[in-house]
């Protein structure tokens, strides 16, 4: 049986990083979360974001609790939307030990100043 960290665990002191669990099978995953928040690094004025985080496993599945602590981690960080696409890509693909053409991130920054930003990788 897989151990966890953050599953079970109150808060986000339990967090050690994204966690995995074997694949039971399935080809494709989709998760998506509106509990996404950061800053503009230039403004500091907050970014509220919905993230869909889409992966084709082969051995690991993504465990969703440390997903949101994970996610959770970036509201105090000053990061552009792009970048932060990049970065949640590449950070997902490096746990499940994928290459980071197996993991697609589409982030939807809300409207500040009339502008909708999305952003996919």
């Amino acid at each position: 049986m897989t151990e966890f960290v953050a599953l079970g665990h109150a808060g986000s002191d339990a967090y050690a990083g994204l966690e995995s669990f074997p694949n039971p099978g399935v080809d494709r995953v989709e998760m998506t979360s509106d509990e996404l928040t950061a800053f503009c690094p230039i403004t500091y004025q907050p970014d509220f974001y919905t993230v869909t985080i889409l992966f084709e496993p082969d051995a690991l599945c993504l465990e969703s609790k440390s997903l949101k602590i994970y996610l959770a981690r970036f509201h105090d960080q000053g990061i552009f939307c792009e970048e932060l696409a990049v970065r949640i890509r590449d950070e997902v693909a490096e746990a499940l030990r994928l290459d980071r053409d197996r993991v697609h991130v589409t982030l939807r920054q809300k409207a500040r100043g009339g502008i909708t930003i999305t952003a996919s990788v």
